[in-house]
Order: C-alpha cells, then structure tokens, then sequence
C-alpha cells in the first residue's frame, strides 16, 4: 500500500502560480504511477495530469497544458503540480493519485488518493 498527502493548497490570485506536493509513504512508490485530479464544487472528479512509474512520460489534460507542469523525485517519494498562470476556473479540490496509469481518465481505474487539497484562483 501507499499512503497519499498533498499539501501546497492556498488561495491565488489570477495569473499567479502555486506548487503542489503530494509525499508517499510505502516502499514501493517507485512501482506507481502518479496522477493528479481535481474535483469542483458540484462537478465530477476530472483528470488533470499524470506521470508514469520512472518519470519519463507524462499526459495533460487539455486544460491546463502548458500551464500545469507534473514532476516526481523517486529520492524523496513526492509529486509535485507545478501551477502557473492560474484561471478562475482552475479552483477545486486537487487530489493525488497512485497505482493507476499515464493513460487512465477515470478516477474509478486508480488505487490509492490523498485527502486533497483546496486551490482557490481570485480574479
């Protein structure tokens, strides 16, 4: 198992940037895939990025490419969400995921997820 905790949520203004952490817990975190989703008030949970076990290939959502950036330091067992020029629209509940896919859209195909943290973008 692995164990999920996000941290770096905060409140932004428009065109700022903010990065997210996500620190994992279990010896084989090197085995997962990460990912990262976000989820807004009265909307369905939606994929933002994800990166697969070595860190060598990444997918974007169509939103937030060129944006977003997706990392991971297998040293430090951490993903990372690098946020830049946020929208109002990228407000919600960001979620870190584990044990999935680069190719997988659907929350219902990963395995494990942190309790999130909330993004706010201010115009």
């Amino acid at each position: 198992q692995v164990q999920l905790v996000e941290s770096g949520g905060g409140l932004v203004q428009a065109g700022g940037s903010l990065r997210l952490s996500c620190a994992a817990s279990g010896r084989t975190f090197s085995t997962y895939a990460m990912g990262w989703f976000r989820q807004a008030p009265g909307k369905e949970r939606e994929f933002v990025t994800a990166i697969s076990v070595s860190g060598g290939n990444t997918r974007y959502a169509d939103s937030v490419k060129g944006r977003f950036t997706i990392s991971r330091d297998i040293a430090k067992n951490t993903v990372y969400l690098q946020m830049n020029s946020l929208k109002p629209e990228d407000t919600a509940v960001y979620y870190c995921a584990a044990g999935g896919s680069i190719y997988y859209y659907t929350p219902g195909s990963w395995d494990y997820w942190g309790q999130g943290t909330q993004v706010a973008v201010s115009s």
